[in-house]
């Protein structure tokens, strides 16, 4: 049984064992407290989330095959990829792909959605064409999944529902501090306009450039249209050149914005009429050529724009895939900084809990400058007037 001077030693060991491991396992903690502090602090507004260990399943919706996988898809995959091997580097949300194709149709649109909604995503993001967009969204509404849409911009698509956000800039937003800028520069009374009227972002930017320009005293002299799909504009043009505007606005898709820009110095477009495209990226400079010089656009995210992380972006890019970042890429890229931001907030992978953080979002930094969303899921931030000069974009003064 031992005596009880050797009973006490052994009582005092057993306390001197329980003190030092109490102690150990408050340091524990308070290390792990401190690791947790620095693992999440990318974390906006100040907030220090939790780390979600678990995969959060994203659907991602793009033109892989079609005539907009080559101007919008591929970029777009690409800056997808790009952020989300940072995004999952940087600990605290790990995301995982599931990749449909669109198929460049509403039809394979709507079909991605409906799939992705089934494999029981919390959010998708992608989704380009507004017309798609529009046809293809109210699905994802009807099943509170979040759609997240990187490039769409026609007027009021945020507003099928609280389940839709959008990166662009929306024609409503961008249209009128584009047109106050350049009027002020260029001074133009009287314009034309050349849109597609079978697409919904174009008849949307034309009927907000109407709207815009009315209330501002320009006279609208002629209103050219034309369809998804045509490839000589020649004879909308020369009906421009008639009534000598002041400038042309051009409302289109990217393939349609080259082929119109082009086609002003084809048939000879005088250097009085200023040709303006709202959404004017470098890959349509390239493709118009020597049409393209003087072309204005209002731009949301440049290579030349010193947002944070921009740069690095590029240079990321650039390493990534050997060739500059598309427009669309870099909206794309933003886009899931933007949802895992949201997700680190709510601290949860379910989507109304995510949608809820989303509408949250205010002067979040992103490569595309300080973001936020308005009542209506639309982005805001500060957009960029480009001017095409010896056949590169220059900030238009």
């Amino acid at each position: 049984m031992g005596t009880l001077k050797e009973k006490q030693k052994l009582s005092m060991k057993i306390k001197s064992v329980i003190i030092f491991a109490f102690a150990l396992i408050i340091v524990s903690l308070s290390v792990g407290l401190f690791s947790r502090d620095r693992v999440v602090s990318v974390a906006s507004d100040g907030e220090i989330p939790e780390i979600i260990s678990e995969e959060i399943p994203i659907g991602v919706v793009v033109a892989l095959t079609g005539k907009y996988a080559e101007p919008y898809g591929f970029p777009m995959q690409r800056g997808f990829e790009l952020a989300r091997e940072e995004i999952n580097s940087l600990g605290g949300v790990n995301l995982t792909f599931i990749t449909v194709d669109d198929q460049s149709s509403v039809e394979g649109a709507k079909e991605a959605v409906q799939h992705l909604v089934k494999q029981g995503v919390p959010a998708i993001v992608g989704l380009a064409i507004s017309t798609h967009l529009k046809e293809a969204a109210p699905i994802a509404q009807a099943n509170q999944v979040i759609a997240f849409s990187s490039v769409s911009s026609a007027a009021g698509l945020s507003g099928i529902g609280n389940f839709i956000f959008r990166t662009s800039l929306a024609t409503n937003i961008s249209i009128p501090s584009g047109v106050m800028a350049t009027r002020q520069k260029i001074g133009y009374q009287k314009v034309a306009t050349i849109y597609d009227d079978i697409d919904v972002y174009a008849r949307s930017s034309n009927e907000v450039l109407k709207t815009v320009l009315e209330a501002n005293g320009v006279e609208i002299l002629i209103q050219e249209t034309f369809k998804t799909g045509d490839t000589d504009f020649s004879q909308q043009l020369t009906n421009i050149m008639a009534v000598e505007p002041d400038a042309l606005f051009i409302s289109a898709l990217s393939q349609e914005i080259a082929k119109i820009v082009a086609q002003t110095s084809e048939v000879g477009f005088p250097d009085t009429i200023r040709v303006i495209s709202p959404d004017l990226t470098m890959d349509e400079v390239q493709k118009a050529g020597d049409g393209a010089e003087g072309t204005i656009g209002f731009i949301g995210w440049s290579t030349i724009s010193d947002a944070p992380g921009n740069q690095t972006f590029i240079e990321n890019y650039r390493a990534e895939y050997g060739i500059e970042p598309e427009p669309w890429a870099a909206q794309s890229y933003a886009t899931l900084y933007v949802l895992a931001n949201a997700i680190k907030v709510a601290q949860s992978s379910d989507s109304t809990a995510i949608r809820d953080a989303l509408a949250q979002t205010k002067g979040l930094p992103t490569i595309l400058g300080n973001f936020s969303f308005n009542a209506d899921g639309d982005a805001l931030y500060d957009q960029i007037v480009l001017v095409v000069k010896d056949g590169e974009f220059q900030v238009f003064e």
